[in-house]
């Protein structure tokens, strides 16, 4: 695998649902109020079965190896990187148009209401960059959570999917499968929340609008250009206006005053 796949392998029959990783990931990231950037979801027991215990599965950006979100973004501002295959959000180039939003099939992304910018996990950036690992994983009490780089065969995450090859799910949505980069060990429920990707309707709107008024533009910018050239084809010409008399006693010599028989007059011109 060419270069780094930061990626998170979960074992959601060990959550206990007690929302400690979505508690840590608030603080470290200082998520605004009634907003999450990761979550737990969970399944009713199947009493037909037998099972008297819900299965709880916990969540958050899958950093997708093809995210639809990315195509969705008008300037940029999300893209994977290529350092280490997560996918980030440019602060600095985000507008806050919002279209990423429905983009996403796992409805990871919100609008930060403080910064008015995309939001979502970015597998604790911050900390990665003191050596710690997202405050999610370091929480978790029964370490149900476990991250690392895939494309290292050392690393705990790459061993845990090298040891579970025939169990690993991957949540998609029915139409469109984004490559997700987090991976579930066993019969993690649910499975059928992930929705298709949603086209952004304000872009959609926009080019729809635009797209029609461009080609009105240029259409009236056509009409005017052929109105131009057939006035000047079907327009006398008219003669110059340059202040001067052009008729033909006019055009004499300075020297000869019209009609004085052609007689010279002294030039008084220095």
């Amino acid at each position: 695998m060419p270069g780094k796949q930061l990626a998170m392998v979960i074992d959601s029959s060990r959550c206990i649902d007690c929302k400690a990783c979505m508690a840590a990931c608030i603080t470290a990231n200082a998520v605004p109020a009634g907003y999450n950037r990761n979550w737990v979801k969970d399944a009713e027991p199947d009493l037909a079965k037998g099972a008297f215990r819900g299965h709880f599965q916990p969540g958050g950006c899958m950093h997708c190896d093809n995210p639809t979100c990315v195509a969705a973004c008008p300037t940029g501002a999300t893209f994977k990187s290529r350092d280490d295959g997560s996918v980030v959000i440019d602060r600095g180039l985000c507008i806050g148009c919002g279209n990423c939003i429905p983009a996403c099939p796992y409805g990871a992304r919100f609008r930060n209401p403080a910064l008015r910018k995309a939001d979502k996990c970015d597998y604790c950036a911050a900390r990665r960059a003191q050596g710690l690992s997202p405050a999610c994983v370091d929480t978790c009490p029964t370490k149900a959570r476990v991250f690392g780089d895939l494309s290292d065969p050392d690393s705990e995450a790459a061993r845990l999917l090298a040891e579970n090859k025939g169990r690993l799910v991957r949540l998609v949505a029915s139409g469109t499968d984004t490559k997700p980069n987090m991976y579930y060990l066993g019969a993690t429920e649910p499975r059928n929340w992930p929705v298709e990707p949603a086209p952004p309707t304000a872009m959609a709107a926009m080019t729809g609008l635009v797209d029609p008024l461009v080609k009105a533009a240029v259409a009236l910018s056509g009409l005017g250009v052929l109105a131009m050239f057939g006035r000047q084809l079907f327009t006398k010409p008219h003669p110059p206006h340059d202040g001067h008399d052009h008729t033909p006693d006019a055009q004499a010599s300075p020297g000869k005053q019209a009609g004085s028989g052609g007689a010279e007059r002294p030039d008084n011109r220095f």
